[in-house]
């Protein structure tokens, strides 16, 4: 049976709805009414449908992608943004005196801090992305420790139940993390469950807790809460955040580097 019309132009806007959210992992109700110019109540039956397709996963005011990320979107992460994250990375590597030990999160942002860091010189360095330790052991004279494990498809994060553990082991100056999205009320939201426990634990061990995104991740929501704002020390992002974000920033005495 021939679909008709409106059958058609839904389909294609839950598929426009899938390529929205594989930049920023979540999208909102309201986000999606005015992008695609629909009434909310029209916006959540989108959802609901992408969720019993096991696309997406239904949370309170929006929905979250389900599944791996695909090395498309993660490459097209890496070009995303890319001049942001190189100024971020320099303004990250200027924070890290010759000698620091630190934690180095994964992900795109995390590379360009690596690249950024070739210039310092013995820092001692924990990671888990095979992409950041691979950038520093090519460039650097760093002292470099990754823990053991199973390496991730597409980005390279390397895993295994006692990773967290391994973690506990070490005293940081510095954790330097990134993350998927820092939601209006302060919390700091990644999308893998896994990435989120290493951070946490990398936090914990450390002096310094350093948040490092470019500014489209202001007001984002990923399906997986790290940690909140009063846990931060510095934030460095190429734009000054405003609104509510800005505020709770401020009441916390974060450090804001742009």
């Amino acid at each position: 049976m021939e679909r008709s019309g409106e059958e058609r132009k839904k389909e294609g806007r839950q598929s426009s709805i899938l390529r929205l959210m594989e930049k920023n992992f979540y999208i909102s109700v309201e986000e999606i009414s005015d992008f695609f110019t629909v009434t909310t109540q029209t916006a959540r039956r989108d959802i609901l449908a992408l969720e019993k397709a096991g696309r997406v996963r239904r949370l309170h005011g929006g929905a979250v992608l389900v599944g791996p990320l695909e090395e498309t979107v993660y490459r097209r992460r890496r070009v995303d943004n890319a001049e942001q994250k190189q100024r971020i990375g320099e303004l990250v590597a200027d924070l890290v005196p010759d000698g620091a030990s630190i934690f180095i999160d994964s992900g795109t942002t995390c590379e360009a801090i690596a690249r950024a860091l070739s210039r310092r010189n013995h820092l001692r360095v924990l990671t888990y992305s095979l992409r950041v330790a691979t950038i520093l052991n090519e460039n650097t004279n760093f002292t470099l420790a990754v823990p053991g494990g199973f390496v991730r498809p597409i980005h390279g994060g390397i895993f295994q139940e006692e990773t967290p553990e391994f973690i506990r082991n070490f005293k940081f100056d510095s954790a330097i993390i990134s993350v998927s999205g820092i939601d209006n009320d302060g919390d700091l939201c990644d999308d893998d469950h896994a990435e989120s426990v290493v951070a946490t634990a990398a936090m914990a061990q450390s002096r310094r807790t350093l948040v490092a995104v470019d500014s489209s991740k202001f007001g984002k929501r990923a399906m997986v809460r790290l940690g909140s704002i009063s846990d931060l020390d510095t934030l460095v992002t190429d734009t000054m955040p405003e609104g509510e974000i800005r505020r709770l920033l401020e009441e916390n005495d974060v450090e804001i580097i742009c």
